[in-house]
This record gives structure tokens, C-alpha cells and sequence, in this order.
């Protein structure tokens, strides 16, 4: 072989090298850029502070009231909750009160009212509470008030349920719920104590764990 073949030769060899280290750095190169922009950061799962839950009829109002429903949502909070309460299905413009119960049945036990409730004119409507709805809700009385007997208490008590009122006592006689009554039947559940009867509940709930009872902040 002649020197200027031989040069010609390595200089060709020492070429492909070149040009396959390049290749190769190349294709290198372009996986990392593909794979970077594969995997784009993914934002880190928002935690959702609620629960929902569903109201139900109370005992006899499905057979007056067939649609009457009603739902729940709980948003927990660094200091306190914020509650929503949906309902539907009901005569057109009518008044409802809201309450925080102890049982979600008859006698009810510790009850707090929270708030009015309307339905407008194709029978639904909600209300917006801030509170404490959640595990940690309860009532306590550590000594005697003008209401009870002196040296008497109550012991901080739970209440986990919901119940709402018709605001009129004559609303619900009217649609025939109180089966068999000759006049309107009274309950304390307003702010006049001059209310209706439950319409609707959290009895789908068991009685000790209640639905707020799921909520913890």
C-alpha cells in the first residue's frame, strides 16, 4: 500500500469515528430532551377538605311530599366549617328551619338551630352555615341555669345529625302529612318554637355516627 493511501485511510477511519461519537452523542442528547419533556411535573393531588352526604325523608313525608330530597356539603376550615344544604322536590314557596341534632328521629335529643331555609317557585332552595360540623361538635352545660334545676348538667353531648322543619305547622297539615290529626301539629323547631314537623333527616346515617361524625379538620 502507498503512503498516500495509507494516510487517506486513516484519515477516512478517524472521519467515522468522529462522525459516529457525534451520532451517538446526538441520539443521546435527544432521548434526554424526549424524555424530559415526556415527563412533565405532575402538581401534587389537591386534598379535598368536604364531605357530602344526602338527606332523607322523615317517616311519613315521602307519602305526602313524594320527590322532597335533599343533600349536604361540609367544608372543613383552619378555624371553623362552612355547611350547604340543598334541598328539593317541595310545594313551591314555602319555609324550612334548619337544625343540628342529637338524634335524627323523634325525641331528637340536643338540638341547635343553625338556619332559615327557603324554596322559591319550582320548590328548591339552600342555606349557607359557618360552624363547628364536624367530630367535634357537642353541647355541654357544667352547671345549673335558669332552664335547669341547680347543681343539675349536661355532659359535653354530640350532636351528628341534621334535621329540617317546615317553618308553618299548618304548611305540612295542609299537604296531608299528619295522617289522621284535626288540627296542625306544633314543634319548638323555629325561632318562635311555633314550627312544623321534620321533612327531612339524616336517618340514613346510624343514630350514634351521625354524618358529621365522618368530618375531621
Amino acid at each position: 500500500m502507498s503512503h498516500i493511501q495509507s494516510t487517506r485511510k486513516r484519515v477516512w477511519t478517524k472521519a467515522a469515528i468522529g462522525l459516529g461519537s457525534i451520532g451517538l452523542a446526538g441520539a443521546t442528547a435527544l432521548s434526554i430532551g424526549l424524555t424530559a419533556a415526556g415527563a412533565a411535573p405532575t402538581a401534587p393531588a389537591k386534598h379535598d377538605d368536604s364531605f357530602s352526604f344526602k338527606l332523607i325523608p322523615s317517616p311519613g313525608i315521602k307519602a305526602c311530599v313524594p320527590h322532597a330530597a335533599g343533600h349536604a356539603k361540609i367544608t372543613t376550615g383552619k378555624l371553623n366549617d362552612t355547611m350547604t344544604v340543598w334541598v328539593s322536590g317541595f310545594p313551591k314557596n314555602i319555609g324550612f328551619d334548619l337544625f343540628v341534632i342529637q338524634l335524627p328521629n323523634k325525641p331528637f335529643g340536643i338540638s341547635w338551630y343553625q338556619s332559615d331555609l327557603n324554596v322559591g317557585a319550582k320548590g328548591n332552595g339552600s342555606a349557607t352555615v359557618k360552624g363547628i360540623f364536624d367530630a367535634e361538635t357537642f353541647t355541654v352545660v357544667p352547671g345549673g341555669t335558669k332552664t335547669v334545676p341547680p347543681g343539675a348538667t349536661i355532659p359535653p353531648t354530640h350532636q351528628f345529625h341534621l334535621g329540617l322543619w317546615f317553618n308553618n305547622p299548618k304548611t305540612p297539615f295542609k299537604l296531608g302529612c299528619e295522617v289522621g290529626a284535626t288540627s296542625p301539629i306544633v314543634t319548638p323547631f323555629n325561632g318562635e318554637q311555633h314550627a312544623g314537623i321534620q321533612a327531612l333527616n339524616t336517618a340514613n346515617f346510624p343514630v350514634n355516627k351521625g354524618p358529621l361524625s365522618k368530618v375531621h379538620r
